[in-house]
């Protein structure tokens, strides 16, 4: 009703229903990603492409420049480009032989290349590294990546996870939803329950972050 009731104000206003429908839905993508945060969002693409030719254009003045390097492929694996970012990971491999970032990042890579096995083994070297690089993230990844083949190891590694990284609902939701694959059920509800109990638990500059894992974990709840 409050929506009926905008949109003829909006009409009002503008005088044109075509305008009224384009600002309110301009209004509720605002709000949806200001309280909730499950669309994505429409800026931090283009912001992430500026970055991108930014760092290209300072890898033409300084083709050696390794850490110009690392931020590139960092960026290229956001953007899902993840073959361009495994060859620049792999051209600076002698000279972050000992960054836990680095491997994490090459690991990823491999991972979402279907590189199991290489994926794997990057991921092992930057946690014997360092074992809460990226806030646990390779433990998640690697979950990820083995949740349909090999659920147990899956489950195994999202134990690690949220040993290393306690306040994450992601862990919860992904265990949940390993569980809900092998048909375990009641293992499954216990695990979307305890992603919703994390969640009311955490402070308020986090809810944001781990809303959406929250939202997902009531949802496959009630399915």
């Amino acid at each position: 009703m409050s929506k009926i009731l905008l949109f003829l104000g909006l009409t009002w206003l503008f005088g044109n229903p075509f305008v009224a429908i384009i600002v309110l839905l301009i209004v509720i993508y605002v709000l949806e990603r200001r309280f909730i945060g499950l669309s994505p969002s429409l800026v931090k693409p283009l912001r992430r492409r500026g970055s991108i030719s930014k760092w290209r254009r300072q890898l033409e003045m300084s083709p050696h420049d390794v850490s110009a390097k690392s931020e590139l492929a960092r960026l290229l694996i956001e953007s899902g480009k993840h073959a361009q970012a495994r060859d620049i990971l792999q051209g600076i491999g002698e000279q972050m032989e000992h960054s836990a970032e680095y491997w994490s990042d090459l690991g990823t890579c491999e991972l979402a290349l279907g590189r199991v096995e290489e994926g794997e083994q990057a991921m092992k070297r930057a946690l014997a590294i360092s074992p809460k690089v990226k806030y646990g993230q390779p433990y998640l990844r690697l979950a990820e990546a083995l949740a349909k083949t090999e659920p147990d190891r899956a489950i195994a590694y999202l134990q690690q996870f949220k040993d290393v990284n306690a306040s994450s609902c992601e862990a919860y939701y992904r265990l949940g939803t390993i569980y809900d694959g092998l048909g375990k059920s009641a293992e499954a509800a216990e695990a979307f329950k305890e992603c919703r109990q994390l969640y009311r638990t955490l402070p308020k500059y986090m809810k944001r972050h781990e809303r959406k894992w929250a939202l997902r974990a009531s949802l496959r709840n009630r399915s």
